[in-house]
């Protein structure tokens, strides 16, 4: 986006968007509340979007942009590709629970689906891994888990299976933890979190001791990172 004192109408659009949907939900994502919001015409919506769905989908791809530059930028370069892998997912899920409403929207869950103009969450959640931003998104984690599987921390398999593996238990988790199911997410990080990470990578191949001092070392960079802001 635009950035500095003159922004033009179509990030105006975007922002007042990002803002109202961690505000207010995904409910707060129409036309007129938007337009209203910076005092323009809802036509506006059309002529830079075509539509709300244009602008849903702008939506998700500048939240995964910025997921991914967020994960990048957080995640500090290692000679230990597992502590790597593991600060990663920790930046993962600060991001996440720092933006639960964009991240539900980013993974079609819940109303995002219909508001996205699909039928379904699945063909929503599916859309988002198959545009550019998803790719790029997905592959930060995927080039993470190639370089422990180079090392010889897990076993030789498909890197992208492994890779999505760890993604389904990391969103899991965090799904539950917006949805309220856990209470206290940070007592849960440290009770399911913690040692559901530690049992997976010693099942795809590293030993429990390497695991633990990487995880250890990993969260001695990011303290705290994973309790919600």
């Amino acid at each position: 986006m635009t950035t500095g004192e003159a922004i033009d109408p179509r990030d105006r659009l975007l922002v007042a968007a990002l803002r109202l949907l961690e505000e207010q939900g995904p409910t707060a994502l129409r036309a007129r509340t938007l337009t209203a919001e910076i005092g323009m015409s809802t036509m506006a919506v059309y002529t830079h979007f075509g539509g709300m769905p244009g602008l849903v989908e702008e939506i998700v791809r500048e939240g995964l942009a910025r997921f991914a530059a967020h994960v990048r930028s957080t995640t500090p370069e290692t000679d230990d590709p597992m502590e790597h892998l593991l600060a990663g997912g920790i930046a993962y899920g600060e991001f996440a629970l720092r933006n639960p409403q964009l991240y539900r929207l980013m993974f079609g869950v819940s109303d995002s689906a219909r508001l996205r103009g699909f039928a379904s969450e699945a063909d929503a959640g599916s859309a988002t891994w198959t545009m550019a931003e998803g790719v790029d998104t997905f592959s930060v984690l995927l080039q993470s888990v190639e370089r422990v599987i180079d090392d010889g921390r897990f076993y030789p398999q498909d890197a992208t299976a492994a890779a999505t593996q760890i993604l389904s238990v990391t969103h899991g988790f965090l799904l539950m933890a917006i949805g309220g199911f856990f209470g206290d997410v940070e007592r849960a990080t440290q009770d399911v979190m913690v040692p559901l990470t530690i049992n997976l990578m010693v099942g795809l191949g590293d030993k429990r001791e390497h695991v633990e001092r990487s995880l250890a070392a990993a969260v001695a960079n990011r303290a705290g990172a994973w309790s919600a802001a």
